[in-house]
Formats: C-alpha cells, structure tokens, sequence
C-alpha cells in the first residue's frame, strides 16, 4: 500500500490520507463565517509588509519598565522564524524572548500541547519567575490553555488574532487545520473549554481588516478575556507591523 510522509514523522495511508480529505472537505455551517473574501486575499500581501518596512523609520522602542521573559507560540502552519522580527523589538526593550521548541505549529494536538507544557515547565523552573505567553493565532489558544493548567507558571497571555470566542468555524482556515491536524476544530483532543478565561490576566489584541480569523472570535466577550486591544492591520501583519507590535509592547509592560 502507497504511503505518504504527512504530520511530524508519522506515516499516513491511503485510508488516513482519505479520513483528512473527508474533514477538509465538511460542510460549512450556515451560523459561522469567516472574514470576507477581500480581506482575505489581501493576506497573501504579507511579503509587502517586509519590503515596506525597509524604506521606513525603524520601529521606536522604549526600555522596558520591567523586563519579561516572553515565550512566543506561532500561529497554525508557521515556523517560530516568522515572529522573530517581534522577538527583535521585544528584545530591543529589555525583554528575553524564547522559542516554543516545536518548530512549525502544525496543530493543537495533544501530543503537541503536551511538549509544549513541557517548554513552559522547563522555563519556569529555569527562570524561576512566571513566564508571559504571546501566542500568534493558534499558538494564541494554545497559550491561553497553558494557562489554564498551569497560571502559577504563566504571569500574563497576549493572543494576536486567535480565535478562543464563538464557533472555531467562524475563519477561513478551518478546514486547512482539520486536514493537517486530523481532528475536527470543534472537538480537540485536550478536555477544555476554548472561551474560558484563564485564571491570569489575559489579552486579546485583534483586528478588524484580518482576513483570517473574525474579528468577533479574536476579540473575545467580556469574561472570556481582560482586555481586548483593536488594532488595523491584517492576520499576518500581527507580527510584522509596528502597530501591533507596539500593542504587544506596552502590554508587557502593564505586566
């Protein structure tokens, strides 16, 4: 039987590749919708933001008012890399900047969570402090259900654009993750409850020109999250753009 190199390195057969055609490939439901079309191809822009940036002012930062250590989780299908020109400027203002350890997010599984609650332990010990998690998108929901397991480890959560309110449908993503992680949005593989609050201050920052993500599940209700902090600018701009970086920033420091 022909085989397929797929998730990490497990070995998917023609029945399990078939099992994620058929997840990519559910119906979507009529009372959850992701962001317009428009907003959505202007995500694929995302390489523009980069070469912008270059012919601009670099980024103002101020020194930290206590420094942090910040771990940062990436969103759904990217690699830690994509958030290191944010990991610069957090370390420009006096803060320590750690990778998650797990390359690229390729799902919540919960094996997945389980290593990276392993990170988050072996920081902890290491630092000997709570640590603050800045999670991108998926990494945003991961964050917050570390959080959850763990608030004595964890002094605050910052999600950008993460989608932890309402139906885990309402994104143009969905059927990407169902197909890459194997399970479906709506039923994850860790017991939990994705809109409760953590039992930390939590942040949601998020955008009404995301394409990605809507903006109603980034945002949150008041009591699934402290604060929420709106900025403009796209999905993927929430770690390339001065704006929402500068958000991040003055976070921390209310820390």
């Amino acid at each position: 039987m022909a085989t397929l190199p797929f998730k990490d390195t497990a070995i998917i057969d023609r029945a399990e590749l078939a099992r994620r055609w058929a997840l990519a490939a559910e119906a979507h439901p009529e009372d959850a919708r992701g962001p317009r079309l428009p907003l959505l191809l202007r995500e694929f822009l995302w390489p523009f933001e980069i070469l912008v940036r270059q012919f601009r002012q670099p980024m103002a930062v101020a020194p930290a008012r206590e420094p942090q250590t910040v771990m940062l989780l990436p969103g759904f299908g990217a690699h830690p890399i994509r958030m290191r020109w944010m990991a610069r400027q957090l370390e420009r203002a006096g803060h320590r900047t750690k990778r998650w350890g797990l390359g690229v997010n390729l799902g919540a599984t919960a094996d997945r969570f389980a290593q990276v609650e392993e990170r988050l332990v072996s920081l902890f010990e290491r630092e000997e402090r709570p640590i603050t998690l800045v999670g991108w998108s998926l990494g945003g929901v991961m964050a917050r259900e570390l959080a959850k397991v763990h608030p004595e480890m964890v002094a605050k959560v910052v999600t950008l654009g993460s989608p932890f309110s309402g139906s885990p449908r309402a994104n143009n993503g969905w059927r990407a993750y169902q197909a890459i992680a194997g399970h479906r949005v709506d039923e994850p593989e860790i017991e939990t409850v994705i809109a409760d609050k953590p039992p930390v201050e939590t942040v949601a920052i998020w955008s009404p020109r995301d394409g990605v993500v809507h903006p109603r599940s980034a945002c949150g209700k008041p009591g699934e999250r402290d604060r929420a902090i709106a900025v403009r600018c796209s999905h993927m701009g929430m770690v390339l753009t001065h704006q929402a970086v500068a958000a991040v920033l003055t976070e921390l420091d209310r820390t």
